[in-house]
């Protein structure tokens, strides 16, 4: 270091300047690559920065993505439901409104039978009312069967089984007007009171109230009622209409009655009955 001076000292002027030239030109190529350099690394920053917005920007926009598609599954999820919620309510309406059709139409005709039974109920009261205007029997509904009565003791002396005279002119009339009801079956049933009989020919009430119920049926056949349609039964005292403890009690319970059996084929549920009975 010390040389340097004289060394200088002894170098020409024009060598030196020379020297002097190309250092400063040195020193400025190296400032100007330095510049470049900060330039560059500044440029690099920059991008560098970019690239983290840019995976900034592709971390939040796959999230919103995610996002979207939760958001559109649950919905489809949900709009599945929704549909097959109004399908099941459209096939739960519809098979309502076949029940309900089936159930109208059902009432209408159990309607329509029902109205059928009171035109034939009316057309027998029609066709007995003269009997009925005499007092020799009555009609009535009971357990939903149309029932001619007639009271025992205008067809048959006490304890007998024999029809009085006016007895067979009643059950002529009265054979004529069912013999009229064409299709029709009828079950004559025998009623007595609860006073005891015990003959060799009844040994009780059985017997007599079955006598007599066969002689009815009888009767109604040669008054022109086939035979295929009239049957005899026996209750004896079994079915009371009214209080025995009276006269007039067990005059109503000594009685006949003629009833006209149901169609079984138009009540409800025949045809399941039908199925279950092969």
């Amino acid at each position: 270091m010390l040389l340097l001076p004289f060394l200088l000292a002894c170098v020409p002027k024009k060598d030196f300047d020379a020297l002097a030239a190309e250092l400063a030109s040195e020193k400025a190529a190296h400032a100007d690559t330095t510049a470049k350099k900060q330039g560059v690394e500044a440029e690099l920053a920059a991008e560098l920065e970019k690239l983290a917005a840019l995976r900034e920007k592709e971390a939040q926009l796959s999230s919103d993505i995610e996002a979207a598609r939760k958001t559109l599954d649950g919905e489809r999820s949900a709009w599945i439901e929704e549909k097959a919620a109004l399908m099941g309510d459209r096939a739960r309406l519809k098979s309502s409104v076949a029940e309900m059709e089936g159930a109208l139409r059902e009432a209408a005709e159990r309607r329509a039978q029902a109205e059928a039974r009171v035109a034939q109920f009316r057309e027998l009261l029609q066709k007995f009312q003269k009997l009925i205007d005499a007092g020799q029997l009555r009609v009535k509904i009971v357990d939903g069967r149309m029932v001619v009565e007639l009271a025992t003791d205008i067809l048959f002396a006490s304890g007998k089984a024999d029809l009085s005279e006016a007895g067979k002119t009643s059950l002529a009339q009265v054979g004529a007007v069912l013999a009229s009801l064409s299709e029709r079956s009828f079950q004559v049933e025998g009623h007595t009171d609860n006073v005891p009989i015990q003959t060799d020919k009844f040994p009780s009430n059985w017997e007599l109230a079955s006598a007599r119920a066969i002689v009815v049926v009888k009767t109604l056949v040669a008054a022109g009622v086939p035979a295929s349609r009239v049957s005899a039964a026996s209750y004896a005292d079994t079915r009371p209409v009214a209080d025995n403890a009276s006269v007039d009690g067990r005059a109503s319970n000594r009685r006949i009655e003629i009833v006209m059996v149901p169609d079984l084929s138009q009540l409800p549920g025949f045809e399941e009955l039908k199925a279950v009975s092969k």
